[in-house]
């Protein structure tokens, strides 16, 4: 019976058995051994994290962990590798006997050209909104989490390292820092400003650690912010808690933000700037877009500028 949580040890002799694999049975270059063996410790990491046995993953573990590459920006290409490494690995399990099938099989390759990302209707975000169960110590910190990916339209990496000297929430905004450390600046909707107020009430309760005061997603138990795992995994629950028969992750609701304002009649390049994306990401580009014109573009178009009235 395979071990359900093989020790680095255990590791170490899989990883060990699967080089002799690729170097002589496979007869790869060393080179690509390398780059193999590279890409197989990014998903070591990511399992060992994630408290998963390389040998009692699933398909659903591992397309997590192929969004996660997708969403600290790894390019597509390099996506598509690095996948194609885990696809070996679980075959050498399989034809070693440490595994009955293996789950890589129907993981999908990263399309290289254009693709239309999974998104998430406003009623089924609401919907997965109510699964959150506000009597645990985490529920309101979540509901927070997601109001805010939505409303803001972040990666998960910027939520996960957002910081309580970059809220501006009086004048309505955020300052966020995306790839390569780029700031800008994001209007916030009222609703999630609400969830963020009812979760800083919680929040001066917790134990942070020092060094961790400035972050707003804290972890109540370790006392450190937040990492993008632990965010993965609880929308993971809940998007099953709510019957939703879509692959989502929390970069789908920074693809719903964008498509629901689009639908709503914003302007392509208000979105473009709220997103970060490089290709307009420059002085020049920001220099056509007046900052209160994008601020009234997101309250006029974004589902969730309604004030609140609780």
């Amino acid at each position: 019976m395979p071990n359900p949580k093989p020790k680095k040890a255990d590791w170490d002799s899989l990883v060990r058995k699967y080089k002799q694999y690729i170097r002589l049975e496979r007869s790869y270059s060393d080179n690509t051994l390398n780059a193999y063996l590279a890409d197989l410790e990014k998903l070591r990491a990511y399992l060992t994290l994630a408290d998963i046995s390389p040998l009692k993953a699933q398909i659903s573990d591992l397309r997590e962990f192929s969004m996660g590459l997708q969403d600290i920006g790894i390019h597509p290409r390099s996506q598509a590798r690095i996948l194609s490494g885990v696809r070996s690995f679980y075959r050498f399990l399989e034809l070693e006997g440490h595994i009955e099938q293996s789950p890589a099989e129907l993981l999908e390759a990263p399309q290289i050209g254009r693709h239309l990302p999974t998104v998430l209707s406003v009623s089924e975000i609401d919907e997965i909104i109510a699964q959150i169960d506000l009597s645990k110590a985490e529920g309101q910190r979540n509901r927070a989490i997601i109001e805010t990916l939505y409303s803001c339209g972040l990666r998960v990496s910027e939520l996960c390292n957002l910081k309580i000297s970059n809220l501006y929430l009086n004048e309505g905004f955020i300052k966020v820092e995306g790839k390569g450390n780029k700031q800008r600046l994001v209007p916030i909707s009222p609703r999630a400003i609400h969830e963020l107020e009812l979760y800083f009430q919680d929040r001066c309760h917790y134990t942070i650690k020092r060094g961790e005061e400035d972050y707003v997603f804290i972890t109540q138990r370790r006392g450190t912010h937040i990492g993008r795992i632990m965010v993965f995994h609880f929308i993971k629950e809940l998007v099953e808690s709510a019957g939703i028969q879509k692959e989502v992750s929390p970069h789908t609701f920074r693809h719903s933000f964008a498509t629901h304002l689009l639908e709503g009649g914003a302007n392509l390049r208000a979105i473009q700037a709220m997103l970060g994306h490089e290709s307009i990401a420059t002085t020049e580009i920001y220099t056509h877009i007046d900052r209160s014109r994008l601020r009234e573009e997101i309250l006029l178009h974004h589902p969730r500028n309604i004030v609140c009235k609780d």
